[in-house]
């Protein structure tokens, strides 16, 4: 394979629409073609309103969108006149079956595969891009192997993502590296250096890392595993913060200084959410289990049982702090998406929160800038039923009108606009009932600052005694 003209993407997701959009932006010469069977989804995709909210992406996809960055159904007509594609799928950890709750689902992989071998009729590099377990390309190999033409070759790459959500498009635009897996033969090099000179028309080639297949698929299990342990390590140590009377911040803040540690990923939080952390934790428990190593599946495992009780803890608090009942009190929730600056809940910890909130009998009160109603309602629904959520929850369109005669406000997405800087809490503070209540799961907010106006202010992390004895 030589050089790449026409790049097709199986997926138009949150991986497969920004990655393809950037790389469309960043190289006019090469046709993107990003394939979805969702006539909804392509439809938004070729509107002003997007179907995903990060920052920056509408610039880039306008600036591209209809000159070299196409989005379309003919999921066919794309992996024909492609040179390279991306399987871009969702894969959901299992439900039921072997390994449910833990391994991924694959069977999105598999059908875009076999869809990729039984239309070709020239040769292709196939690039896994989906966040898969360790060695998924050795299936996709097989499958490729075995239906395919007598003069068709595929050569398989592996090209994780390693993308934030919330700063997507500044990873992609300056990522810290790229990483692309090869078979260690003539043909797999070579399609290897095929998709570095696509990444080289703005990446320094000193940031593209080319390796063997399965260190590249294990790289990135490995990466984001590493990155939820350090959060569910602090958030282990925000408990007894709270019980010793030290404070959460001072603690990461002096930790973070030592260089060997650093500070990233070390603030203390309600839990982690999104697609990746929980997910690739449980596949890198569920490989370690499969290759008969139940003490290091037991140790990632504890990662994931942290995140949860971390959420399970601020709960508790919440209704203690309420004098041990929030039976029809009223509960203004800031934030629905797993984090700010984007409209993703996938994991999200106030998913969480408000099924507690439910199962307490509490009225739910809740406000998020960015995420589409039919979402909150979805994902409630999943976990509480429709009929639960509609009786206990009601969303509104701003926080003062969410907070208005509200026992108590739970700030668990840390979006910049539930700043004290931003919001009036005097006037917050004057519609709620008294005590007025806030509990900050998030660390963005002044305590001091608000029990000035009369809160009850609790934070992670912190004791509000700590200092006064």
């Amino acid at each position: 394979m030589g050089v790449v003209k026409k790049i097709c993407c199986i997926g138009a997701g949150y991986v497969g629409g920004p990655t393809c959009a950037v790389i469309a932006h960043q190289c006019p010469d090469i046709k993107v073609t990003i394939v979805d069977l969702s006539q909804a989804r392509i439809n938004a995709w070729n509107s002003n309103n997007l179907p995903i909210y990060e920052p920056g992406l509408d610039e880039i996809v306008f600036g591209a969108r209809g000159k070299n960055l196409f989005f379309s159904t003919d999921v066919e007509g794309a992996i024909l006149e492609a040179d390279l594609i991306f399987v871009s799928v969702n894969t959901p950890t299992k439900k039921s079956g072997m390994g449910a709750g833990m391994a991924a689902d694959l069977a999105y992989v598999e059908s875009a595969t076999r869809k990729i071998a039984e239309v070709a009729k020239s040769s292709k590099i196939v690039v896994e891009k989906s966040t898969v377990p360790c060695r998924t390309a050795e299936s996709m190999r097989t499958i490729l192997d075995a239906n395919s033409h007598d003069h068709i070759r595929f050569d398989l790459l592996s090209n994780p993502e390693f993308l934030a959500e919330g700063t997507a498009i500044s990873d992609l635009l300056n990522p810290d590296r790229v990483l692309i897996g090869a078979l260690q033969t003539p043909e797999g090099l070579k399609a290897q250096q095929a998709l570095a000179e696509v990444y080289s028309h703005w990446v320094p080639r000193d940031r593209v890392i080319t390796t063997n297949l399965w260190s590249s698929e294990l790289s990135k299990l490995a990466a984001n595993a590493l990155l939820a342990q350090r959060i569910s390590s602090i958030n282990a140590l925000s408990a007894i913060c709270e019980a010793t009377g030290a404070d959460v911040d001072e603690v990461a803040y002096a930790v973070g200084k030592d260089t060997r540690i650093g500070p990233k990923f070390l603030k203390a939080s309600v839990g982690f959410g999104g697609s990746c952390f929980q997910k690739d934790i449980l596949n890198l428990t569920y490989l370690a289990e499969s290759l008969n190593l139940p003490e290091v599946a037991a140790y990632w495992h504890q990662v994931v049982i942290m995140n949860e009780y971390q959420k399970k803890r601020f709960v508790k608090r919440i209704i203690t702090k309420l004098f041990n009942t929030i039976t029809n009190k009223k509960i203004a929730v800031f934030g629905f998406a797993f984090k700010k600056d984007t409209g993703d809940t996938r994991e999200s910890a106030a998913i969480t929160l408000i099924k507690d909130f439910i199962d307490e009998h509490a009225h739910v009160r809740l406000y998020d800038p960015k995420v589409e109603e039919s979402q909150i309602w979805i994902d409630l629904s999943d976990v509480s039923g429709a009929d639960a959520a509609k009786k206990h929850v009601t969303l509104f369109p701003d926080p003062y009108s969410a907070a208005e005669d509200a026992d108590a406000v739970v700030i668990v997405t840390e979006w910049d606009e539930f700043r004290d800087t931003k919001l009036d809490y005097q006037r917050i503070y004057d519609s709620m009932k008294k005590p007025a209540c806030i509990f900050d799961g998030r660390l963005i907010l002044d305590a001091n600052k608000l029990r000035k106006i009369g809160f009850k202010v609790d934070v992670i992390g912190k004791n509000e005694l700590a200092g006064k004895a």
